[in-house]
């Protein structure tokens, strides 16, 4: 259960700082994080820390 759980919070991760990222680049509209330069540097960082969950999840799940 515990790589599922991994694997899952890896993923909303990335998906949020992918999120975060079209937005502090402008490209998505209607917040209060549009243009705003700071979440274009977030937005990566969260995304990359995702990916590293995940790898951490795929790792732990082949070793079972």
């Amino acid at each position: 259960m515990r790589g599922w759980l991994t694997l899952t919070l890896g993923l909303l991760a990335v998906v949020i700082g992918a999120v975060w990222t079209v937005q502090g680049l402008g490209y998505v509209s209607g917040s209060a994080m549009t243009d705003e330069r700071i979440w274009a540097v977030i937005g990566p960082i969260v995304a990359l820390a995702g990916l590293v969950v995940i790898w951490l999840g795929l790792r732990s799940r082949r070793r079972r």
